[in-house]
């Protein structure tokens, strides 16, 4: 017999969850956990994917800090933000939304954030881990 499962009351309730163990996390550690997510160029498909991560969140508690920079931004450019963020002690999590503009290399990109703040998995450490 099927089982109709409901995702969006069981998405409801993990971001619930995520929240309440947001909220303990703070009040122990002082601070919300952070996320850096950066878009370069403005494909429409990944300027929505971006606002959806920025309001989730905003929904669990975490600090969330965007970085929009026009599609004709340099390697250079890019990689030196992501240095940046990898030092950054109130980031803990760096996504970069992809596709990238097709100048930018992205495995060189992908490869320059720190493994341990890597959330999309993409770095090959996280991939071996997975």
């Amino acid at each position: 017999m099927a089982k109709l499962i409901d995702g969006k009351a069981i998405a409801a309730e993990i971001r619930r969850e995520i929240a309440a163990d947001t909220e303990k996390f703070k009040k122990e550690n002082g601070y919300a956990p952070g996320l850096a997510v950066v878009i370069v160029g403005e494909d429409p498909a990944s300027q929505v994917y971006v606002r959806n991560k920025h309001r989730a969140c905003e929904e669990v508690g975490f600090y969330s800090r965007g970085y929009e920079l026009p599609a004709d931004t340099d390697e250079k450019t890019l990689l030196a933000l992501i240095e940046e963020l990898n030092g950054d002690d109130s980031i803990h999590g760096i996504l970069v939304q992809l596709p990238l503009p097709r100048h930018l290399d992205e495995e060189k990109i992908l490869l320059a954030i720190d493994p341990k703040k890597d959330v999309d998995a993409f770095h090959p450490y996280n991939v071996g881990a997975l």
